[in-house]
């Protein structure tokens, strides 16, 4: 099965350029890497161009226009590009172990996505991280803030990882789905403006269409550069849409990923 590694972007290329190495170092390398650029500067096509340039990696810039955080609308696009039938998504600040796409491949179920978790970093950890990248190899080394989400176990992972319908925990920094599945609730919803919750109601779409969730642990594992708290001014707005499609038991929405599909 193919995969499309989509990972979002905006603004961080020093960060950027730590994943992409990360993704280079796989044991199974994505079929293609989908960079979801919200409208990052200069400096970012620079870096993926020369990355490019030099990588084994097949990459594809997704790039819109900066007119605000549109986080939905720029997976949507770069969702409407990807070649293949699995999509793995990750943000531009996770450092993926080396069984990352592994794992998530042969964890992959039909009818499922799969929901995995994080690990931590601190800001010193982070720091020396993007001044001189070295892997992380151990859960006991330092800089670590919850590191038994670093603990890399089949056996664990067997015992531990569940199938269950929640809404809590959701997030797009660490998931994947097949891309029909994604299709067939008309993708994020592009009404999502500002930080906060487009991921979480499209999950719930999915699940209200009767996809339904893996919650996967010690297996998938990304490790999260430190950073300050995005802008929350619109979470408000976006909350009251997450409440519509819960409580209206929604599976579609009318301004999703179609829209990079009409002509």
């Amino acid at each position: 099965m193919q995969i499309s590694l989509i990972i979002t972007t905006y603004n961080r290329p020093d960060a950027l350029l730590t994943v992409l190495k990360s993704v280079e170092g796989q044991k199974k390398l994505p079929d293609e890497v989908i960079i979801a650029d919200d409208g990052s500067n200069e400096a970012t096509r620079i870096l993926i161009e020369d990355f490019s340039s030099k990588s084994k990696l097949k990459i594809i810039h997704s790039f819109q226009e900066d007119i605000g955080f549109r986080v939905a609308r720029s997976r949507n696009r770069a969702i409407s590009k990807a070649n293949s039938e699995y999509i793995v998504m990750i943000d531009g600040d996770m450092i993926l172990h080396k069984n990352f796409i592994y794992d998530h491949l042969r964890n992959s179920q039909i009818g499922y996505f799969v929901q995995g978790s994080r690990v931590l970093l601190t800001d010193k950890r982070t720091k020396d991280i993007l001044e001189s990248f070295k892997p992380i190899s151990h859960f006991l080394e330092s800089g670590l803030t919850n590191r038994k989400n670093a603990i890399h176990s089949d056996f664990l992972s067997k015992i531990f990882s569940v199938k269950k319908n929640l809404l809590r925990g959701i997030k797009t920094c660490n998931v994947a789905f097949f891309k029909v599945d994604c299709i067939s609730v008309n993708g994020f919803n592009n009404e999502f403006e500002g930080w906060g919750k487009e991921d979480s109601e499209f999950f719930v779409r999915m699940m209200n269409k009767g996809i339904n969730r893996k919650t996967l642990r010690f297996n998938a594992i990304q490790y999260h550069l430190w950073h300050t708290e995005a802008n929350r001014g619109l979470l408000k707005k976006n909350e009251q849409l997450l409440n519509k499609t819960i409580n209206e038991n929604l599976d579609w929405c009318n301004i999703g990923i179609n829209q990079f599909y009409e002509h």
